[in-house]
């Protein structure tokens, strides 16, 4: 990773800071977990999500609300394996 992917990765760090403790576990563990090995479509889809507010999100993670098909499968690989399933 060169130093502006570190700048970038410091970046989403501080954007996956959300009012909800739950999101910030999900989105923070995605960032140090997948996104740098995630596709350049997956990796813009990441930083779409983050712009939706927390009540959206929190709704697509629980399956209350669908996302729109370019998150519906990031949607998946961020609650996978979630604390709660386990």
């Amino acid at each position: 990773m060169n130093p502006m992917d570190s700048l970038e990765l410091g970046k989403l760090r501080w954007r996956c800071r959300r009012g909800m403790k739950e999101l910030d576990i999900l989105l923070s563990r995605y960032v140090e977990e997948q996104f740098c090995r995630a596709s350049k479509a997956d990796q813009e889809a990441f930083r779409l999500l983050l712009e939706a507010q927390d009540t959206v999100i929190y709704g697509y993670c629980l399956g209350k609300e669908s996302p729109p098909a370019p998150l519906a499968a990031l949607i998946g690989r961020i609650t996978a394996n979630s604390p709660g399933d386990r």
